[in-house]
């Protein structure tokens, strides 16, 4: 039953004060017309209880932006959308089309630093998030007395004589509720095993990164990944007023997880609205994606922390290889992920989701 102004209504009620349940929540498909951008499709989501956010099919089906209640919840950077036709895989090249937003996935075979893996020239993080959608459906439909808003589509990384693999994703929100469900399956459809390396890099912007803000999860232990990154390393998880010059820093976390397998991470500026609060959380299970990693870039115009769950670090896929820890996907070999993105709206819930993290660290 949807939580919607206030109150909550049954299917019928709500329906005989509305003439579309587009008044109320829902998605609205179109494409970007201007500059970078133009030619992209886009598909908004409204979820009637304050989370809008937007995805991109023409972009890996990533979510681009996404706020609560006119307040932003993640980075944009100065690059703004950009067609898949600008992409530049070499290198660093893939900066260039890196809009941050809420999502942006890295892999499917490759992504880290860029390197030389086997005599394969490799750049900055992946093909995937540049790859338009295929099969693309946006829509919604009732189930009982809940509204559940969707949208499916598949993202193909091939090449002739090599790699083949598909993702197949589900992005959905439930009407009144502020939280997505982000549903992912990747398939090797080629006939030898393939690398396959996938991190979801989840950026939080101001003002739920600001002064004061800081990341909430249970950690085990945490591990710099460079000398700069031991710079104030015991505040990995506090955050800094913009700054000019800053340098990146990159941590992996090790997370605890509860019985049920699932691992929790938060984003939370408690200062917000002069003591109010507000954050957002990601949940998913530690056995598909191992790692967290913590992207901390609390400079100038670069502001942001990226919360990042994956099967691999980011140094790139030589190193991945090399160290052993590099995964394949034998043919027709599946994996599944599945992430939840939730906001926290008050300092209530920013406590609430603290006490769980607490039980699955005492536990």
């Amino acid at each position: 039953m949807p939580k919607l102004y206030g109150e909550s209504f049954t299917k019928r009620d709500l329906l005989r004060h509305i003439g579309d349940i587009s008044q109320a929540g829902g998605v609205k498909r179109y494409w970007l017309a201007e500059g970078k951008a133009a030619g992209t499709e886009a598909v908004d989501f409204r979820t009637g209880g304050g989370l809008n956010f937007t995805v991109l099919p023409g972009r890996g089906m990533d979510i681009s932006f996404a706020e609560y209640r006119g307040i932003p919840l993640c980075w944009r950077s100065c690059t703004g959308d950009v067609s898949p036709a600008f992409f530049e895989p070499q290198g660093l090249g893939w900066l260039r089309g890196f809009f941050g937003g809420l999502l942006t996935t890295c892999g499917l075979s490759y992504l880290g630093e860029p390197c030389i893996d086997q005599g394969e020239p490799l750049g900055l993080h992946g093909r995937i998030s540049n790859i338009p959608a295929q099969n693309v459906l946006a829509d919604g439909h009732w189930e009982g007395e809940s509204y559940t808003m969707w949208i499916r589509g598949k993202i193909r990384e091939t090449a002739a004589l090599g790699e083949n693999i598909c993702l197949t994703r589900k992005i959905s929100a439930k009407l009144g509720e502020n939280k997505l469900k982000l549903e992912d399956t990747v398939e090797n459809l080629g006939f030898e095993k393939t690398p396959h390396m996938i991190l979801y890099h989840i950026n939080g912007g101001f003002p739920v990164v600001a002064e004061g803000s800081e990341l909430i999860c249970p950690v085990a232990s945490f591990q710099p990944r460079d000398e700069q990154a031991k710079i104030e390393m015991e505040r990995y998880n506090r955050f800094l007023p913009p700054a000019p010059g800053f340098k990146e820093r990159v941590y992996y976390l090790d997370l605890n997880a509860d019985p049920q397998g699932y691992t929790y991470a938060a984003l939370v500026n408690r200062g917000f609205g002069n003591g109010k609060g507000i954050g957002f959380y990601i949940k998913y299970k530690k056995q598909q994606l191992p790692v967290l990693v913590e992207w901390k870039m609390n400079g100038e115009g670069c502001y942001v922390v990226g919360i990042e769950p994956a099967n691999c670090r980011v140094e790139g896929r030589a190193k991945a290889r090399e160290s052993g820890e590099l995964e394949f996907l034998e043919p027709s070999e599946r994996r599944r992920y599945e992430i939840e993105i939730g906001v926290l709206a008050s300092n209530q819930q920013i406590s609430q989701f603290e006490e769980i993290v607490k039980e699955i660290k005492q536990a």
